[in-house]
């Protein structure tokens, strides 16, 4: 199981270097930012599949929503709800 650290202060994140981040949304116990070239990334909390992985893991680094790339979509903004994530994307 993944431990996730709940932090009540803000807490210093490496993302890749190659990516800029353009918007960043956080839930109660999750964090998504959407890089300047459309990408969607999240890490946190995901027991309720708000991590949009496919699947109910939790996770402590940022990983990428593959399937937004894969479906060929371009993320525009991203707002975090207690449980859930929204995502406007582009085609």
């Amino acid at each position: 199981a993944a431990f996730i650290s709940i932090q009540a202060f803000p807490a210093l994140l490496d993302l890749p270097q190659q990516l800029e981040v353009s918007r960043v949304s956080c839930g109660s116990r999750h964090t998504a930012v959407v890089t300047r070239g459309g990408e969607l990334y999240t890490w946190g909390w995901g027991k309720y599949g708000q991590l949009g992985h496919g699947d109910n893991a939790s996770s402590d680094q940022p990983r990428p929503v593959k399937y937004l790339a894969a479906e060929g979509l371009q993320v525009e903004e991203v707002v975090c709800g207690p449980w859930n994530t929204y995502v406007c994307v582009l085609e």
